[in-house]
């Protein structure tokens, strides 16, 4: 795929999975780094998430379960709002995350718990 279609593809996916706010926000490592604003765009959703084997609520699941393990929880609160754009359920969420409990530990899960409570209410 050349690039000029891997970043029309990537910006599509985005457009999927978030918010025209979350998107804008994210715009802005493009004034910082325009070339990792293309990588993230053009490999991390143009080629990664547009793949075709596994489906993007597939992605999710394995996007959340790692961001997890990482304790990358700024980057987990915008993938658990797009888990549910997609049509994630709350209990698919709660159970990925009591999934990872016995694999990254408790404080790791409880925390994600915790998030992914506010998320919730957020979107009642």
């Amino acid at each position: 795929m050349d690039i000029n279609k891997r970043y029309e593809s990537g910006i599509n996916v985005m457009e999927e999975l978030f918010s025209k706010e979350v998107r804008t926000g994210m715009k802005g490592i493009n004034d910082i780094s325009p070339d990792l604003w293309n990588m993230i765009v053009s490999f991390g959703f143009g080629e990664l998430y547009s793949r075709d084997i596994i489906s993007l609520k597939q992605r999710e699941y394995i996007t959340l379960t790692t961001l997890i393990t990482q304790g990358a929880f700024d980057q987990y609160k915008v993938h658990l709002q797009a888990a549910l754009n997609i049509g994630v359920t709350k209990e698919e969420i709660i159970e990925i995350i009591i999934q990872c409990a016995g694999y990254v530990g408790f404080p790791k899960a409880v925390q994600a718990m915790g998030i992914a409570g506010e998320i919730f209410k957020q979107n009642e």
